[in-house]
């Protein structure tokens, strides 16, 4: 008798819905990129870098990270380069999370902390938030207990978009290290809301930051993201992680753009531009919007949420997100970027949302 191959039960379990695909043509104001991307001069440059031999080289993160952690001011031990943060995730639940325990974060957020206690079998205690989008920090602090691991705060938290206190997350960090917790503070946002407790990771045993270059640094598609913390927890972090996990040309074109400071300082100042234009326009045509610290936009349309997105894709090429969650099931979420692709977005919406 023919016996089914094993699989594990957690993994089997767990039910995963994918982004969708076809997406280059499009102007995409659904996942948070850039949708414009980094000039295309600085593009052209790092590409001729890019040789036969550079190609058959296994990946060397030591140059870029020497680098990376000059730029934000912390020492080489202090840092560590991931296959994006996502896979940044990944291994500090399988380093500090334990199979049946707790990981705690706030409800919505993003998506992969919970996909990822549940592939790991991990309980994921989630706090949700008010009506009002607020969250209790009262609640955040008594969901943290003996079998707590993790606790995860995302500063700004997508797709909310609230934002800690200094006194908020002081509190979540003593709480967890009475019980043992690592505190992960997610900051792929970081560059749309500046505000950082990048000095927790250095000074407390038990904090740990994520950035990534895929949001602002416009370098989704090579997938590169860094882990900040003291030399004790990046030391366990690098035991978990792969060999050759970020790979050469998401280093290459992330210490070339770190490089040029100047770069990076004009993408922040053509996203705020055109972010405070969409707000701007929105609330003149009367929309309820919520500026969410980073770079997207929170918006009520007057129409149903998902057949306006189904219109706009279909008859514009305009990309949207929208919610299943009840807290946000009445909204849109618009992804900012130059005023020239927020007036793509309005003009459309101007045809559709009638």
């Amino acid at each position: 008798m023919k016996k089914d191959v094993y699989v594990d039960p957690d993994i089997k379990k767990t039910y995963r819905v994918f982004p969708g695909q076809n997406r280059y043509d499009k102007i995409r104001l659904d996942m948070n990129e850039n949708p414009e991307g980094l000039p295309k001069y600085f593009v052209d440059e790092v590409l001729q870098e890019i040789t036969p031999q550079f190609l058959s080289v296994y990946p060397e993160p030591d140059r870029f990270l020497h680098k990376y952690a000059d730029f934000i001011g912390v020492d080489f031990e202090n840092v560590v380069a991931t296959n994006g943060s996502d896979m940044a995730i990944r291994y500090i639940l399988e380093t500090f999370g334990e199979k049946g325990k707790d990981v705690v974060t706030v409800t919505p957020s993003f998506e992969m902390y919970w996909v990822n206690c549940s592939i790991l079998g991990y309980n994921h205690v989630a706090v949700p938030y008010n009506e009002d989008m607020t969250i209790d920090m009262d609640e955040v602090l008594d969901a943290i207990t003996r079998d707590t691991r993790v606790v995860v705060l995302l500063n700004p938290n997508n797709p909310v978009g609230n934002v800690y206190t200094e006194e908020e997350v002081q509190s979540v960090i003593d709480e967890a290290e009475k019980v043992g917790a690592v505190v992960v503070i997610d900051e792929a946002y970081h560059y749309f809301y500046p505000n950082t407790f990048l000095r927790y990771a250095l000074e407390r045993d038990n904090v740990i930051i994520l950035r990534t270059f895929s949001k602002l640094l416009s370098l989704a598609a090579c997938r590169l993201g860094v882990v900040i913390s003291n030399p004790d927890l990046i030391h366990y972090i690098k035991n978990a992680k792969l060999t050759f996990d970020a790979n050469s040309i998401a280093l290459l074109f992330a210490e070339r753009l770190i490089e040029r400071p100047q770069i990076i300082e004009g993408l922040i100042q053509t996203e705020r531009e055109g972010r405070d234009y969409l707000m701007q326009q929105l609330q003149k045509r009367g929309y309820a919007c919520r500026d969410c610290q980073g770079n997207y936009v929170l918006m009520e349309p007057k129409t149903d949420p998902k057949e306006l997105a189904k219109r706009l894709e279909e008859k514009h090429g305009v990309l949207i997100h929208t919610f299943g969650n009840e807290l946000l099931k009445k909204y849109l979420r618009i992804s900012t970027g130059s005023k020239n692709a927020m007036e793509l977005f309005l003009d459309a919406l101007d045809q559709e949302d009638v």
